[in-house]
């Protein structure tokens, strides 16, 4: 029997997994409130989409693992995610900052891969939906913002963002099968998808596409 990454860390701030667990909602809420910003909408708007990005991956997973919806248990997630739209709308316009947040969501999307794929294990669930919790709750919040601001979907591009989080899952979930310690194998899972997602934001690197002519 293997033993789960600490299931009520995510839940306390007060430790390592739990400030990392709010730092991603923060990271992925910022990216939701710079999609609000590239249309230059209100506050409101900013705050909105932030919460739906922060949380909508994480709410996914609970929801179809069967355990309480993380933020509803503890309001300082969708604090954390209003202060990230705040900040978005303080910063205003920056040059750089789509491009810092990037490398932020690069980030964020392996850790929470690992992350999903860690909580889901502790509920008791298949390694194959392990790996599938991980990649939904690092991607989920990504395609209903992409959906709200009318971008295309993360899911209909060949850039590799999607496989990077089912990497860091596969590997965290793979690591833990064969009994590597929850922390070794969690620092070695992300590190690998964030290897992966930053050759593609560095060189470009995407998906091939099925062979043959559009029709």
């Amino acid at each position: 029997m293997t033993t789960p990454l600490v299931d009520p860390a995510i839940a306390n701030p007060q430790t390592v997994l739990g400030a990392l667990d709010f730092a991603g909602v923060a990271v992925f809420a910022a990216t939701g409130a710079l999609a609000a910003a590239r249309e230059r909408h209100d506050l409101v708007t900013f705050a909105f989409f932030a919460a739906i990005t922060g949380v909508g991956g994480g709410t996914l997973r609970d929801l179809l693992i069967g355990v309480p919806v993380f933020w509803v248990q503890d309001w300082r997630y969708i604090a954390a995610c209003l202060i990230a739209a705040v900040a978005i709308w303080l910063l205003g316009y920056r040059p750089w900052r789509f491009r810092l947040l990037l490398w932020l969501d690069a980030l964020g999307l392996c850790a929470y891969g690992v992350l999903g794929a860690a909580k889901a294990e502790a509920a008791g669930v298949a390694p194959l939906i392990c790996i599938v919790m991980g990649a939904l709750t690092a991607c989920f919040g990504g395609v209903v913002r992409d959906l709200l601001a009318g971008q295309p979907s993360i899911l209909l591009r060949r850039e590799i963002t999607v496989s990077a989080a089912l990497l860091a899952a596969t590997l965290f979930v793979g690591m833990r099968a064969l009994g590597l310690d929850p922390w070794p194998a969690a620092i070695a899972a992300s590190a690998a998808g964030f290897a992966l997602r930053a050759g593609a934001l560095v060189w470009g690197w995407s998906l091939p596409a099925f062979p043959g002519r559009a029709s």
